[in-house]
């Protein structure tokens, strides 16, 4: 190899390798990416473990206010079951005031009527009551027999009334706000047979013409 190519060859490789402060300068941006790679890093970091600690403030939170519901649902449902009826007891009292008073007089007076007046009064008073609170009498003079609403205690034979309809009551029924809350015990009406089978062939005859 000749002197000339020696130093063709020695000036190819200065050009070709990069100068001291390039390699340093490129160091340097690396360093640079790799530190601003570490703090987004640790940005997302922070940021999650506060979004992680605001979801269990949060879940703290909630779990608290479901056990306090439960407690106060389980306290009111004893307070209904206690105190459901102090509406209906409030009203009646003033109906026990009266019976009282009504006994009381009852022992220094002989007058009957106005002993027989006042209790008519307490009952009047009383039923009041539990109509304001949803109770209505079951109405059954002369009305037909309901199984949904009357109890049939004995069944009569008689021609004053028809068949199946309701003659004397022994014992009020009530309702509760519509619903059957007590049947009314009640004495059925039953023609009698002979009459049954004339009724029954005059409806035929009217049917035939």
């Amino acid at each position: 190899m000749s002197a000339a190519e020696s130093s063709e060859d020695l000036s190819d490789r200065t050009v070709a390798e990069p100068a001291p402060e390039k390699k340093a300068a490129a160091g340097e941006d690396k360093a640079c990416v790799k530190q601003s790679s570490e703090e987004e890093m640790m940005c997302k970091l922070q940021e999650a473990e506060k979004t992680a600690a605001e979801n269990f403030d949060k879940y703290v939170r909630v779990a608290a206010e479901l056990e306090n519901y439960k407690k106060r649902a389980v306290r009111e449902k004893a307070d209904a079951i206690n105190y459901g009826n102090e509406s209906l007891l409030r009203d009646i009292l003033p109906v026990v005031d009266n019976v009282d008073r009504a006994l009381e007089h009852a022992d220094i007076s002989e007058d009957f009527e106005a002993f027989k007046k006042g209790l008519k009064m307490l009952h009047e008073q009383l039923l009041c009551c539990l109509k304001k609170h949803g109770v209505e009498v079951i109405d059954t003079a002369g009305k037909d027999f309901d199984p949904n609403v009357h109890e049939a205690m004995l069944q009569v034979v008689t021609d004053e009334s028809e068949t199946g309809k309701v003659v004397n009551e022994f014992e009020r029924g009530y309702l509760l706000n519509g619903r059957l809350l007590r049947p009314a015990k009640v004495c059925v009406c039953k023609r009698p047979e002979k009459e049954d089978r004339q009724d029954c062939e005059k409806d035929n005859s009217f049917k035939e013409d």
